[in-house]
């Protein structure tokens, strides 16, 4: 018997013919409890006080009423680099996309069976995770310049990262019955796995690149805090001068082509499905 079984021991159960049986008390009481000392250990370390949260939460809300009403008469100098944006965000989406396909049928382990192989590139796919797409960006303007490509850069190395990763998970689970059977007939890898695990992963992987590049339209925002272009580069400027309505803007044009972004990757990928 273990420890947990001594604290909260097993119900015993007589049946019919005489039989006892144990029933394992649940294990919710100690997940609960552990849950509650890792919130506690956590509010400890982080310094969290909810009675300064209660104080001076309302301070959030002063700079967001400097911002409307939005200055509508600096839209004319946000179309440009909100184009840049999308434009950034859909090259580095595609580029990534496109670059992460004969890495992730290398980390599939029901294609490649050498261990040594897989381990290499998942760890890669790992790596390239880690590394914060600010940082990516950073690096890219010391290489490039500023401008949009370093920010092109950066999405796409988050992209190969992120969908690199979901299109491995996802050749893992297909079927691998039509791809054994054109191998037993004598078709090349590369054959079977066109005919046989393309189509069953060919829908979900452009739902991710669809999803991946909504989200990258967001975070290319973010990337002109270090010089990597798009709408980052004058909301970074007008935070600084402290012209907040024209932050306001900003964020209501961002606002407005995510939705519409949003509303088109839908479409799509309802299309899909």
């Amino acid at each position: 018997m273990n420890l947990y079984d001594k604290i909260f021991p097993p119900k015993k159960f007589t049946l019919a013919d005489g039989k006892e049986v144990f029933e394992r008390r649940s294990r919710m009481p100690l997940i609960i409890l552990l849950i509650v000392i890792a919130s506690w250990i956590s509010i400890e370390v982080t310094g969290f006080d909810m009675d300064v949260i209660f104080k001076r939460g309302k301070y959030f809300f002063d700079i967001l009423k400097q911002m409307f009403p939005p200055d509508t008469a600096y839209m004319s100098a946000i179309w440009g680099p909100l184009f840049d944006t999308i434009k950034m965000s859909l090259l580095g989406s595609a580029i990534g996309a496109i670059v992460a396909i004969p890495f992730s049928v290398i980390a599939a382990s029901n294609i490649i069976h050498n261990k040594f192989i897989l381990t290499i590139v998942r760890l890669f796919f790992s790596l390239v995770r880690t590394i914060p797409t600010l940082v990516i960006a950073l690096i890219a303007t010391y290489i490039f310049g500023l401008g949009t490509l370093a920010g092109t850069t950066a999405i796409a190395v988050f992209t190969f990262a992120y969908v690199g990763k979901l299109l491995y998970e996802q050749i893992e689970t297909v079927d691998m019955g039509a791809y054994e059977a054109m191998e037993s007939f004598g078709a090349t890898k590369l054959k079977s796995f066109a005919a046989a695990i393309v189509p069953q992963v060919l829908p979900g992987y452009i739902a991710n690149c669809l999803f991946c590049f909504e989200g990258n339209v967001r975070y290319a925002a973010i990337l002109g805090y270090v010089g990597a272009g798009g709408l980052g580069l004058i909301l970074n400027e007008k935070i600084g001068w402290r012209e907040y309505s024209s932050v306001g803007m900003i964020l209501v044009a961002l606002f407005g082509a995510v939705i519409i972004i949003e509303a088109i990757s839908h479409y799509l990928r309802k299309k899909l499905t």
